[in-house]
């Protein structure tokens, strides 16, 4: 029987492997446990992440928490490392783009344990991204490579990569939003907000490079008073950010004019319900550039480039800078009907894929 770790960190790495434990523990050729690094350590961060998507407790937590990037990646090999030699698993599966990302495929490379990407062959092109570092670290050195969509494949050829270790397997996190699409249906967050569909957009910022700063978080917040007055907002305030936002004291004008609701950061099946009733997005994460593409939601994306750049030539996503955000905005409210079209594979049969691909390379037969 084959021995699967599944790598999870932050918590779009727990949307990502949710599909692929519950496809895999149906299995009889394999058993699979899950490793949480403690990237994410804030309850709210992690452990509703787990509970909504009906995954048990890891296996394994190596209780990580924060630090710099080098701490952070040297404290996840180190402790992983002790866990890999001892339970001895056959495939290590990695997701997305985080430290942990890198760290764990290090380890596995080191350890001559073939490793499997997860959202392999994105690219942003931008090096000052600490998550485009670890993208390019984990796909040179990976077995296998799951990529989301077609022009992931034809990055990683660029890169010299074998084709016999890409593998096309689409969207994975299609999978966890139609594996919850009821209960997500069902959830009261946007009702008890007193939020009827599409009166309202959602917002959510969370990278250094929009909140480090008050010279670029000052400006932001400008534009989304600005946004407000167009359409009321619900911003899901991530802890870094809010940490931000009261060390500038931007807080109260964030807020003050009460077309701005700061929340508390949601589960996913919260955020999702505010999501789908949602007249537009704006953000800076990667993989809501996703769910609204699938969706067909006006996405306004505050940042300069996108390693999801499907998004953008097929699906409803827009790169936006502060002063073009109000514009974008007026545009995506003037068009009605659904944005984009959804990108090949995103079909929520991705874990299926990702599961024929690993009985297939360990030999077993059908």
């Amino acid at each position: 029987m084959k021995n699967i770790h599944l790598i999870a960190a932050a918590r779009p790495n727990f949307m990502k492997i949710a599909p692929l434990y519950h496809a895999l523990s149906k299995e009889s050729w394999c058993c699979v446990s899950i490793v949480h690094t403690g990237q994410h350590y804030d309850p709210n961060m992690s452990d509703a992440f787990f509970r909504d998507l009906a995954m048990p407790k890891p296996h394994f937590h190596l209780e990580i928490g924060s630090g710099s990037h080098a701490e952070q990646t040297g404290g996840v090999m180190i402790a992983y490392e002790k866990v890999a030699l001892a339970d001895k698993p056959d495939w290590i599966v990695v997701v997305g783009d985080v430290n942990s990302t890198a760290a764990c495929a290090m380890v596995g490379a080191k350890l001559w344990i073939p490793v499997v990407h997860l959202e392999a062959g994105l690219r942003s092109r931008d090096r000052r991204m600490p998550e485009e570092i670890n993208r390019l670290v984990t796909d040179s050195i990976a077995d296998v490579l799951w990529t989301p969509s077609r022009d992931g494949d034809e990055n990683l050829k660029r890169e010299g990569v074998p084709a016999e270790r890409i593998e096309c397997i689409g969207n994975i996190m299609i999978d966890s939003y139609e594996m919850l699409r009821g209960v997500i249906e069902a959830d009261a967050t946007r009702g008890g907000l007193g939020l009827a569909p599409q009166s309202y957009g959602v917002v959510t910022l969370h990278r250094p490079s929009n909140v480090d700063t008050r010279e670029a978080l000052a400006p932001l917040v400008e534009s989304l008073l600005a946004v407000s007055q167009r359409v009321p907002l619900v911003f899901a305030v991530h802890p870094r950010t809010r940490k931000k936002l009261q060390e500038f004291g931007l807080m109260e004008r964030l807020t003050g004019s009460g077309a701005i609701r700061a929340v508390d950061p949601l589960g996913y099946i919260q955020f999702m319900n505010l999501v789908t009733g949602a007249r537009v997005v704006v953000t800076d994460s990667g993989g809501v550039q996703e769910e609204t593409t699938y969706l067909g939601i006006p996405c306004l994306t505050l940042r300069e480039n996108t390693e999801r750049p499907v998004t953008v030539t097929e699906g409803s996503n827009q790169l936006v800078t502060p002063g073009s955000l109000v514009g974008a905005l007026d545009a995506a409210l003037a068009k009605h009907g659904r944005s984009g079209h959804v990108p090949d594979l995103w079909d929520g049969r991705a874990a299926s894929r990702a599961v024929a691909s690993l009985k297939r390379r360990s030999g077993v037969k059908a």
